[in-house]
């Protein structure tokens, strides 16, 4: 079979390919003889029915159809083995299939054009000797506090009080009906938006603008009527910038009485790991300096993935593009499900071409950083040794306590890459220099960049719309002034009540679904305890 070789952009090879006259012969008589075998027609026993009957029964233009098929498929597999190519994906036929279906003759000789994606050559101009610069980040030093507060809110006592109103940090037990009016509609019940006997925290920033706000100041065996406004990126697009009152009952007020921070505090919210405050103390101290340098870690990581984006050149085939971004958009999906909300409303038939579109630049970001960092392992015979694997294999299984549903040979293929990324980026950290500076610093640099760069292209453009203005007025010309529209668009981001859901980007390899363990102490659920 001859085959002819062209290099293609976005990593494809053009193939042209002849196929002898005796090879379409035999693939049109296989499908012949297969249909007589198999078909059945009234009249006739099966496997005798005469080929002329079957002619006018498909046409010969089906089964040369389908003869064609398989001859270009078993020919396009024996070129793609003759030539020791490696392809990825499936092949794009480049000659139409109804002008072969047209021209097609089981006699004669068939030449055709197809082209395969196939990997990437990677050109990596530079891998070390880098200046860089990645935010440090250091524990809050109040973030020790802020955490015992909250351990301590949890097993708080409520305590009933009746001599006053409601204040904030309180729970008051609670009655309200909302009632709306939609645009153009009539008055209706909020959806959602009734309860009975409902044990309300009383903090401003886990309901609507002036729900908490109204409460507050309230006595018990109180109904006041509450007016407020539903923010207009609320979550619900029916109710988003809509106005509504509620009719609000305190039935009961409570206080939290936080127990003191001592040994017997610790021990509780610890399930018993922790005997002594002091030990709660230095657990949680040490987690928020592990957690500060995995961050501080992280930006260093970062800051070499982005620099290498600039040494890299490498044309990416659409095979690879496409499982990428569909590994991106899975990710988020779910994500997205873990944080209960319905993916299928966000990924659609309408929405997906849209979003697979937006994902395009980050997947092309991601598949070059990664393809960098291969490159730098190849050139410097970096590898993980098998002794390094099984140590991290078992680290990794003890840290998840035995569990069933780990496959055992995928877990070994996630370690396997996430260590060989860990050797590079190490690597390239010890032949390069980065700086670390304080945290947010970076982004402040990077907004003033964007201010000064916005304050330049401002100024540009006065200075050619003063000299245009002067020519055209040389010129005895008009001409009509341009006017510049600014768009501004609302991010739509679904919002609980007011709570913000936090959403980090990360640049990770696909990795193994594996619960992890969670750190001790425990917080228990907040406990209703009623102090007589």
């Amino acid at each position: 079979m001859k085959v002819t070789q062209e290099k293609l952009p976005a990593s494809q090879i053009g193939l042209e390919i002849e196929v002898p006259a005796e090879t379409s012969k035999k693939a049109y008589d296989k499908v012949v003889n297969n249909l007589l075998r198999t078909v059945r027609l009234p009249g006739f026993r099966p496997g005798k029915v005469p080929k002329q009957v079957l002619m006018q029964r498909f046409g010969a233009k089906s089964i040369n159809g389908e003869a064609l098929q398989e001859l270009v498929d078993n020919a396009l597999k024996d070129a793609l083995k003759q030539e020791e190519i490696e392809a990825i994906g499936n092949y794009q036929l480049t000659t139409p299939f109804e002008e072969l279906l047209e021209n097609f003759d089981p006699n004669k000789a068939l030449t055709f054009k197809a082209a395969v994606d196939v990997q990437p050559e990677v050109t990596l101009k530079n891998s070390k000797g880098f200046t860089l610069k990645a935010e440090e980040v250091k524990p809050d030093p109040e973030q020790l506090t802020t955490t015992l507060d909250g351990y301590r809110t949890q097993v708080a006592t409520l305590v009933p009080v009746e001599d006053r109103a409601v204040k904030q940090g309180d729970v008051a037990v609670v009655t309200y009906h909302g009632r709306y009016t939609p645009e153009g509609g009539e008055e209706q019940d909020v959806p959602g938006g009734q309860a009975e006997n409902f044990q309300m925290d009383v903090e401003p920033d886990r309901f609507i603008p002036g729900f908490v706000e109204g409460v507050i100041g309230m006595k018990s065996g109180e109904t006041q009527e509450l007016s407020v406004q539903f923010p207009d990126d609320y979550s619900s697009e029916e109710l988003a910038g809509c106005a509504a009152k509620f009719s609000m009952t305190v039935h009961e007020i409570k206080e939290r009485e936080l127990p003191e921070l001592d040994d017997e505090f610790a021990k509780e919210i610890s399930d018993g790991e922790y005997e002594t405050i002091d030990a709660l103390r230095e657990m949680l101290e040490k987690r928020f300096a592990d957690e500060a340098a995995d961050k501080t870690k992280q930006n260093k990581e970062t800051a070499i993935l982005n620099e290498l984006l600039n040494h890299v050149e490498v044309d990416l085939p659409e095979t690879l593009l496409d499982k990428e971004i569909e590994s991106m958009l899975m990710q988020s999906a779910y994500q997205l499900q873990q944080q209960g909300i319905d993916v299928k409303q966000l990924f659609n038939q309408d929405t997906l071409p849209r979003l697979k579109e937006s994902s395009r630049p980050e997947a092309i970001s991601r598949l070059k950083r990664t393809m960098a960092l291969g490159e730098i392992a190849k050139q410097e015979k970096l590898e993980v040794s098998p002794a390094e694997l099984d140590a991290k294999i078992k680290e990794t299984l003890e840290e998840l306590g035995g569990q069933q549903d780990v496959d055992p040979e995928r877990l070994r293929a996630v370690l396997s890459e996430e260590l060989l990324k860990e050797k590079i980026l190490g690597w390239i950290e010890e032949n390069s220099t980065i700086e670390l500076v304080p945290e947010g610093s970076l982004a402040a640099e990077a907004a003033e960049a964007e201010d000064d760069s916005s304050e330049a292209t401002g100024e540009e453009t006065e200075k050619k719309a003063k000299k245009s203005a002067a020519k055209s007025k040389a010129d005895d010309e008009e001409k009509p002034k341009a006017k510049a529209k600014a768009k501004s668009e609302k991010a739509d981001k679904p919002k609980a009540e007011k709570a913000k859901a936090d959403k980090s980007k990360t640049d990770k390899s696909t990795k193994a679904k594996a619960d992890s363990k969670e750190e001790k102490p425990k917080a228990k659920k907040a406990s209703s305890k009623k102090k007589s």
